[in-house]
């Protein structure tokens, strides 16, 4: 059992001791399908805190032939499958944790020659019938290793865009390029690859090293296709943990899912786990990246990315077309809005459907969850050009007890100014721009509510309907009916003759029924508001 050469188990024994480990064991299945495939390349690119790291522990521990780890298995599903034994424990593995050995690599100019020798050292150990000179390449040794036993590798390199995120100087960079070129590249070397899973937080660079991995079929955020249920936590496995932890699901759901992926809902892994282990609900993506992510691409300012991230922010979802895309080492290589917003869904910031209804040449993108909104308002408060927004995100904590105070002038001065600012002159007098005003207006409210938009309830559908998330008394259920060129009493009418409170039977507490009409020639709002005291 060596650091690169053959680990054991203990890095992933140590996430199942936790007792938060979510059983992805049915990936190695998958896995096992594309061994000795011309699919065996195979590069998976997920955000920071995504499970990437515990995915390449799990893989080198179930095929590892430096352990035997038949009892942690066991008990996994991966158990179930027939034949699944057959392969455990069979492979020399070669695991590179490529972010970690850069960190602590003093002469970062020999970074990769270092790194080789550390491997070749311990496949000359491993293979002493071998012809292995600790001087050469990682992919020569590899070569003299499989000659003299026969026996093929499984390369795992988590992080693998480690040196294009840190933007090295391009004479360490020449070396990664030869360095991948030997591993991935090489005819004569292929039949010694069983299998070779890459990691990283962007997908694969265009610019300059998609001629050394073009033969890797790629797993990202935009489509992960098979493996999407690997991206993350599903909806079923977060309501099973959150059933074993006493946590309430619809909370967590709130705060952490978003992402979708071939009929799968997905939740952030390490936010969800965080949450489970300090028995609260937080936003734990803070700890692990930076509203920098967000705010330095917004500083190009491109034409159209205020208008629709301020829609986003309003709860919309907005076309983008990611074909265009090119991975580049920097964000000069951005040439367009659509490509800073599919960096942005790379990173996590921003969740993509595929096309729909709703962009059927394309896509859409949106803002996921609350975490993930919370760094965006962090972002925009010091992005030149969002003032006006951050402007209403602030002031949006004290619009809602305005509004539980029956404070209708409030209201109606508060949508006056949101409606600006998620709209175009030629769209200013739609109602999905009204709805989406309410939504910016009330943004401070997503912490503790779910707004859903045309609900059915009663006899027809509520404009917006605002439910306490927890049933927190201080949070009344809001049911907000909306006119264009009519009067605040007439939306109210609508719904108490509609019903419309009928659909918020489970809810014991109160209820605000909120008319709020436009008018389209003056371009402002009137607001009224009444209580409904539900019987307990």
């Amino acid at each position: 059992m060596g650091l690169y050469l053959n680990p054991g188990f203990g890095n992933f024994n140590e996430i199942l001791k936790t007792g938060l480990y979510v059983d992805k064991t049915m990936m190695i299945d998958y896995m096992n399908r594309y061994m000795k495939t011309e699919y065996k390349y195979i590069c998976f690119s997920r955000p920071r805190r995504c499970g990437k790291t515990v995915a390449g522990n799990m893989l080198a521990a179930y095929y590892s032939k430096g352990c035997d780890s038949s009892k942690i298995f066991a008990a996994l599903k991966i158990a179930g499958v027939p034949g699944y034994a057959e392969k455990m424990n069979r492979y020399n593995v070669i695991k590179i944790d490529l972010n970690a050995e850069y960190q602590i690599t003093k002469n970062r100019a020999l970074f990769i020659d270092k790194l080789e020798t550390k491997i070749n050292k311990e496949l000359a150990m491993a293979f002493p019938n071998a012809d292995i000179d600790i001087e050469d390449s990682l992919a020569l040794s590899i070569l003299n290793a499989y000659a003299d036993s026969g026996e093929p590798f499984i390369i795992i390199i988590d992080e693998y865009d480690i040196l294009v995120r840190e933007q090295v100087p391009d004479s360490l960079f020449s070396e990664y390029l030869r360095f991948l070129n030997g591993l991935f590249k090489n005819d004569t070397l292929r039949p010694a690859i069983a299998l070779a899973y890459l990691t990283g937080i962007l997908p694969i660079v265009r610019e300059r090293i998609q001629s050394k991995l073009n033969n890797f079929v790629e797993y990202t955020m935009l489509d992960a296709k098979e493996l999407a249920e690997f991206v993350g936590f599903t909806s079923q496995e977060v309501q099973e943990l959150c059933t074993r932890f006493d946590m309430d699901f619809e909370t967590c759901r709130h705060w952490y899912n978003g992402y979708r992926q071939h009929g799968f809902e997905i939740y952030t892994p390490r936010s969800v786990a965080m949450a489970m282990w300090h028995h609260d609900f937080d936003n734990y993506w803070t700890r692990t990246s930076s509203y920098e992510a967000i705010s330095d691409p917004l500083r190009m300012d491109f034409d159209g990315i205020q208008e629709k991230i301020t829609r986003m922010l309003a709860g919309e979802r907005v076309p983008v077309d990611t074909t265009f895309y090119i991975n580049t080492t920097d964000s000069a290589g951005f040439k367009s809005c659509d490509d800073v917003l599919t960096f942005l869904i790379h990173l996590g910031y921003l969740a993509f459907d595929a096309a729909d209804e709703h962009a059927p040449d394309a896509g859409t993108c949106r803002i996921p969850n609350i975490e993930i909104r919370n760094q965006w308002n962090k972002a925009l408060s010091v992005s030149k050009g969002y003032e006006a927004t951050t402007r209403i995100i602030q002031a949006s904590q004290q619009l809602l007890e305005d509004t539980a105070k029956g404070d209708a002038d409030a209201v109606a001065r508060a949508l006056d100014e949101s409606h600006i600012h998620v709209t175009s002159n030629r769209s200013y007098n739609n109602e999905d721009a009204l709805q989406s005003a309410i939504y910016l207006a009330y943004l401070y409210a997503v912490n503790d509510y779910t707004v859903i938009r045309e609900m059915t309830t009663g006899k027809g559908f509520a404009d917006v309907v605002f439910i306490p998330v927890r049933n927190l008394p201080a949070r009344p259920a809001m049911v907000i009916e909306l006119k264009r060129n009519g009067c605040t009493e007439s939306a109210l009418d609508q719904i108490r003759e509609k019903k419309y409170f009928d659909s918020l039977a489970h809810y014991q507490g109160n209820l605000l029924f909120v008319g709020i009409n436009y008018d389209e020639k003056e371009k402002t709002h009137t607001c009224k508001i009444e209580q409904f005291e539900k019987d307990s």
